[in-house]
């Protein structure tokens, strides 16, 4: 989970701090979580934890199904989106599951808690031959040589040849890149490792980004394998900017890189690559999470025939 409209959490009393400070621990270490996951977890359950407050108990065994509820009611009743009323409830049943667990609470009400249904969005994706125009354009902006621009276009083409997420191509280490092979060793969320192969296009733009990779270093630098204009390990702020610049320099959809993991997902499948494999190569722990991507392959496919068809 890892949710774009995180913010910053109340204060808590100083009775539940330690709780907190326990369950953030277990986040980071023992399930391994990203920083901004842990963020994002954190956040809810702080808020949650400022609801049980403001009913008047100091202790976490007061926390009931009827907390709970309420404190669904009142996201509600301050307009959240449903995604985001999803999205708690989630955080709420981890919560409530692990304080269960660990003998801080008897029962768990998180188990009866049924999150409200997120309405569901297609991705947006590019098309193959909108694809093909923004890393031909990535190229062209990278022919003068530049470290910079020999940067952009090895990420754009690493990003649309592996779907692998932006903060996973972040901490991408040298030695995680079997150049010979073409395959990148990716630790994706709970850390756990695998392996995604990539072709020969971003194949080469990676040599050529590797052969002036080395006018960007500086002290600090370490084994990063993409870095910032400064020498230090590239972040995502930057990686974004230059998916958005890239896109932007033709008349294609604009995406963020996750738009570049759907695009990719996607012409997987349109290309005939099962399921499982996809769900493989992206590092999703259920295939329900990949089949979103064989909506977006009929919503095309039904689109074209429409469009094309005599007596659609």
């Amino acid at each position: 989970m890892a949710p774009d409209d995180v913010s910053q959490g109340p204060s808590v009393p100083e009775e539940f701090a330690a709780l907190l400070a326990d369950y953030e621990r277990h986040l980071a270490a023992e399930r391994g979580l990203s920083e901004h996951s842990v963020r994002a977890y954190m956040g809810d359950v702080t808020d949650l934890i400022d609801h049980l407050n403001r009913l008047g108990h100091d202790e976490l065994s007061a926390l009931d199904i009827r907390g709970l509820r309420s404190w669904l009611a009142k996201q509600q009743s301050l307009g959240k989106a449903r995604s985001t009323m999803a999205r708690r409830a989630t955080a709420a049943r981890v919560f409530t599951a692990w304080a269960q667990r660990t003998g801080r609470i008897a029962t768990d009400p998180g188990a009866l808690l049924a999150s409200p249904k997120a309405h569901k969005t297609l991705p947006g994706v590019l098309g193959q031959a909108d694809t093909r125009a923004v890393l031909d354009a990535a190229a062209v902006a990278a022919d003068d040589g530049s470290p910079l621009g020999l940067r952009d276009l090895a990420i754009m083409e690493l990003l649309y040849a592996t779907g692998i997420r932006v903060g996973e191509l972040c901490a991408l280490d040298l030695d995680e890149v079997d150049r010979n092979r073409r395959v990148v060793r990716v630790f994706g969320k709970g850390r756990k490792e695998r392996s995604v192969p990539y072709g020969v296009p971003a194949g080469e733009s990676l040599e050529q980004w590797l052969a002036v990779r080395g006018q960007l270093v500086r002290d600090g630098s370490g084994a990063a394998l993409f870095l910032g204009a400064r020498g230090g390990r590239i972040d995502q702020r930057t990686v974004r900017r230059v998916v958005h610049a890239r896109i932007g320099a033709v008349e294609a959809l604009d995406l963020s890189p996750h738009g570049l993991r759907h695009t990719a997902a996607t012409h997987l499948l349109e290309g005939g690559a099962d399921l499982r494999s996809v769900q493989e190569l992206l590092g999703h722990a259920s295939l329900a999470t990949t089949q979103v991507y064989t909506h977006v392959s009929s919503e095309r496919l039904r689109a074209a025939y429409q469009q094309a068809h005599p007596r659609a």
